[in-house]
């Protein structure tokens, strides 16, 4: 059975609520590998970290989103800290700026962001990034933090910019949204940055791929998203799923012990 690891998810949201232990609990017989669960404020920050407590291929990442940045408040940071030393915390994320829905005032989002990247350099640890309609300003900010490794989370930027990332040290995230017909840019990125540096992922529930596009979203419906990507680099879906799955290995490291991720 092909392998898959989901690097961005939301299980800890209220959409599964009603099945979530039957549907996590299929996962791996689906030949889901390994699922990092991604936090969004302080409560699912928790529930992430609850949720990689409870499954053994389950992690979590802590952080503030940027819709959640007015929000937050400066305890929280000492909170997400706290989060940050769990064993199975990989990241500080998901963060960063959101300019489409502004559900956030845009200069709190930007400070808030530039905090949050200032305790991932601080505790040496990578970041998911969230960036939407706020590409050059993303990229600035994380820049001057000297962040230099994280994953950008559904990546919806160009090439070149895809491309700057990875020469920053960061990583390339792709969901469902390459299944969709007007996904020219994100089918470009996925045939052109290197292989070593491409993640999928599905951030379950949203973003479902075609032919299910209407439906929750969840980890079984990765190989939609490898397929494509095998179909505009001209090769297999196992291909895509073994270097995919290396490269989430590669990227979070267990915290201050230098070894990759191991899947129970």
């Amino acid at each position: 059975m092909t392998k898959y690891f989901d690097s961005h998810a939301h299980y800890d949201n209220s959409n599964f609520n009603a099945d979530r232990k039957e549907l996590l609990a299929k996962l791996p017989l689906a030949g889901v590998e390994g699922v990092i669960n991604a936090g969004a404020c302080v409560s699912s920050s928790k529930a992430s970290v609850a949720l990689a407590e409870e499954y053994s291929y389950i992690y979590a990442t802590v952080g503030v989103h940027p819709h959640e940045a007015s929000k937050m408040k400066d305890s929280d940071l000492d909170t997400i800290k706290s989060l940050s030393q769990h064993k199975k915390t990989v990241a500080i994320g998901e963060i960063g700026l959101d300019f489409h829905y502004d559900n956030s005032p845009r200069e709190i989002q930007r400070k808030r962001f530039a905090e949050q990247l200032a305790l991932a350099k601080s505790l040496d640890m990578p970041v998911v990034i969230h960036s939407r309609e706020a590409a050059a300003e993303t990229m600035a900010i994380i820049k001057e933090s000297g962040v230099s490794k994280g994953v950008l989370h559904c990546y919806s930027g160009h090439l070149p910019m895809a491309l700057q990332y990875i020469e920053m040290g960061f990583y390339i995230s792709l969901s469902g949204v390459i299944t969709y017909k007007n996904a020219e840019k994100s089918r470009e990125v996925a045939a052109g940055i290197p292989l070593e540096y491409l993640m999928i992922e599905t951030d379950a529930p949203y973003l479902t791929p075609v032919p299910f596009r209407r439906e929750r979203n969840d980890s079984t419906k990765l190989p939609f998203i490898a397929e494509i990507i095998a179909e505009v680099r001209g090769i297999t879906t196992d291909a895509v799923s073994k270097a995919t799955t290396e490269n989430v290995k590669r990227m979070y490291q267990k915290l201050g012990e230098g070894e990759p991720i191991v899947i129970a």
